[in-house]
């Protein structure tokens, strides 16, 4: 990763057009393009041990806030954060990432593509702490401070009784909209969730609960033109010609690897070729007559 410079708090806010930086360092080492923070920015945060369900739902609302001109935030983690920047950059908008370690110790190293990606397409990776800086778990936890202090509003997604991203909404309640997904109460990965909207959080259930969370009128419908067939979703919707199937089966049954056909799936339900049926299980949509899906 290329050499990082430092910018103050007062460079942040300007960035931020005086918005604000209360909650967070004094300023922060910063490689790319801080322009997307004069943006809404929109936080989304979860669990690092995402479900199929999780990362698809965190990469379909980050890229339709990313469509409507929002810049999406989080944290570089594996999981819900991956998935949130990987459906920013499908939008072409642009993400910032903020790393609990310094740059040149990047943490977690299976990331450090998704990052190069984030600076290529003019988006920023931020960090609290100098280059050399590693990794160390008090970090992460004031790295979430720093998450919530450039974010206009936080959404969390799949996050468990104990997780990160539920200290992520702390550093945020009482300042901006907080907003959660709800999910079944007896799934572990979701009891976070349930227990920010039980104290008080926003139910959400897509983009356009964020936004109204915002102030921003919900975006219309928009009839999605139909992409040109590839190999990918074109094996996938084949894949799905039996009917419902879990998603481990799809994977093993075309040879995509996962991220690849989590992503394409995303597409192919934003679309309205397939549609989810629970947590990891997909189907494809039936359509009138005359109005096949042709992938």
């Amino acid at each position: 990763m290329r050499n990082p410079a430092y910018h103050t708090r007062e460079a942040i806010a300007a960035a931020r057009a005086g918005r604000g930086f209360e909650a967070a360092a004094p300023g922060l080492w910063c490689c790319g393009d801080l322009s997307g923070l004069g943006r809404t920015c929109v936080a989304i945060v979860g669990t690092r041990a995402a479900t199929p369900y999780g990362r698809r739902l965190a990469f379909a609302i980050a890229a339709e806030l990313g469509r409507t001109g929002c810049c999406v935030l989080s944290g570089l983690a594996l999981g819900i954060d991956a998935a949130a920047h990987e459906g920013a950059l499908e939008a072409e908008a642009p993400t910032i990432g903020v790393l609990g370690s310094g740059h040149h110790q990047f943490f977690p190293r299976r990331n450090r593509p998704l990052a190069e990606r984030i600076l290529a397409a003019g988006g920023a990776v931020l960090s609290p702490y100098p280059p050399d800086q590693p990794a160390f778990r008090g970090q992460f936890l004031e790295r979430n401070g720093v998450v919530a202090a450039l974010a206009d509003a936080v959404l969390v997604i799949e996050a468990p009784a104990r997780s990160g991203a539920l200290n992520t909404a702390g550093w945020a309640a009482g300042r901006i909209p907080v907003l959660a997904v709800p999910g079944d109460v007896d799934r572990r990965h979701v009891q976070g969730c349930l227990a920010l909207i039980r104290d008080g959080a926003t139910l959400a259930r897509d983009a356009g609960d964020v936004l109204e969370a915002l102030g921003h009128a919900r975006p219309a419908p928009i009839a999605t033109a139909r992409r040109a067939p590839d190999a990918t979703s074109s094996a996938l919707l084949r894949a799905l010609e039996g009917g419902a199937t879990e998603f481990d089966e799809i994977v093993a049954a075309t040879g995509v690897p996962a991220s690849a056909a989590l992503a394409s799936l995303a597409l192919l339900e934003l679309e309205g070729a397939v549609e989810s049926r629970g947590a990891a299980r997909y189907a494809r949509v039936e359509t009138p007559l005359g109005g096949e899906h042709h992938m």
